[in-house]
């Protein structure tokens, strides 16, 4: 069985996250949307809130799972006997950073390749980060990410006032 993991905080998911999935479903036997706590980042949502929204925002792909963890990315991508990490690109600073982290990974696990996707055109400026404050600010982000996602962040910006 040909497993990739896709992890990420995904905090929240966004389209160009399930463009990503979408491309690489395909590809792949199973695909493990890994949920991480970014510890440099503080997160809108709890790992719970990110696993439902992700489980509920790809039911129709029929070969994802979703797991939280914490730790190192290699060790979780070897005890889950992943042959690749997907990551999804959309500018060349995206590159340079995902290029350090794959040439990392691979000195900690060689017997894994990294698989770099390019975000569709229409989601190439589409980032957590960019819906989130726009959200925050009262923009309408519902054409940025799924509908699960958006009443979350509904939902989730009530409690806050």
């Amino acid at each position: 069985m040909r497993i990739a993991v896709y992890p990420g905080s995904f905090d929240p998911l966004t389209n160009g996250h399930i463009d990503i999935l979408e491309k690489t479903s395909k590809l792949f036997d199973k695909i493990i949307i890994a949920v991480v706590h970014n510890v440099t980042k503080t997160a809108l949502f709890s790992l719970d809130e990110r696993k439902s929204m992700i489980l509920e925002s790809t039911r129709h792909l029929n070969n994802i799972e979703v797991e939280c963890f914490s730790g190192l990315l290699a060790a979780y991508v070897k005890e889950k006997n992943a042959c690749a990490i997907i990551r999804g690109l959309r500018t060349v600073t995206d590159f340079e950073y995902e290029m350090h982290m794959a040439l990392m990974n691979k000195v900690l696990i060689p017997e894994v390749e990294t698989i770099f996707i390019i975000a569709t055109h229409s989601n190439i400026f589409v980032s957590s980060s960019g819906v989130k404050e726009a959200a925050l600010l009262g923009g309408d982000v519902s054409s940025l990410v799924p509908p699960a996602v958006f009443n979350g962040l509904t939902e989730k910006i009530k409690q806050m006032k």
